[in-house]
């Protein structure tokens, strides 16, 4: 165990906690987390992860614009369901990232789990994304994807990756439960609170995040 690993432990679970409150600070919390195990995965010959890392930074910064910017209104970013053509959308980039990450890893990398190593990174990507704009399904893609992760996790020697990776989705369950109470109570206030300009339900203040 090395100080990446255990600074991607605590940075990890932490920002996963704050996503479940929606709070922002879950995005530079989670840039500190991506450089952590940007060095750790590197180290354990996990590159699609290492590099996975670089494109966390840049879509949790889109999300974090997302979840702090204002409409005319004065209004942010609720949580609302997944639309159905996202689900497509979303299997449909799994498949074109996952089939690339095998064609990369395998022809420069000596990486010996390409598939699994690129299908998390992209599964990864698709969750991350929805996360970004508060779609309640990205829980539901983060926990499939940590299944995978805590056994590819464990088969590299990396266990406290492994336990970190198994205590988030117990924060998944916790963030489907909150998101849709959340939708539940936007939906007690009316169609308007519900739209994507609306106010947020979470009655915590998000401190700048």
């Amino acid at each position: 165990m090395d100080l990446a690993e255990i600074v991607g432990f605590v940075t990890g679970a932490v920002c996963v906690w704050l996503a479940v409150r929606q709070n922002v600070w879950t995005f530079p919390v989670g840039l500190a987390n991506n450089a952590a195990f940007g060095v750790l995965f590197a180290g354990a010959g996990l590159y699609a992860n290492a590099a996975l890392q670089v494109l966390f930074a840049v879509v949790g910064a889109l999300g974090w614009y997302w979840w702090t910017r204002r409409g005319p209104d004065g209004a942010g970013l609720v949580v609302r369901r997944t639309p159905r053509w996202a689900w497509g959308a979303a299997a449909g980039a799994t498949a074109v990232l996952t089939a690339a990450g095998v064609v990369a890893l395998a022809a420069w990398t000596d990486s010996g789990v390409p598939f699994w190593d690129s299908l998390t990174t992209a599964t990864s990507v698709v969750a991350q994304v929805m996360l970004g704009r508060k779609w309640l399904g990205n829980w539901f893609v983060w926990a499939a994807t940590d299944v995978v992760l805590i056994g590819l996790y464990a088969s590299q020697g990396l266990w406290l990756t492994a336990v970190l990776y198994l205590g988030y989705l117990g924060l998944c369950v916790a963030g489907v439960r909150r998101w849709r109470r959340a939708l539940r109570d936007a939906g007690a206030h009316g169609p308007a609170a519900t739209r994507p300009g609306a106010a947020s339900a979470d009655p915590e203040p998000a401190a700048h995040r």
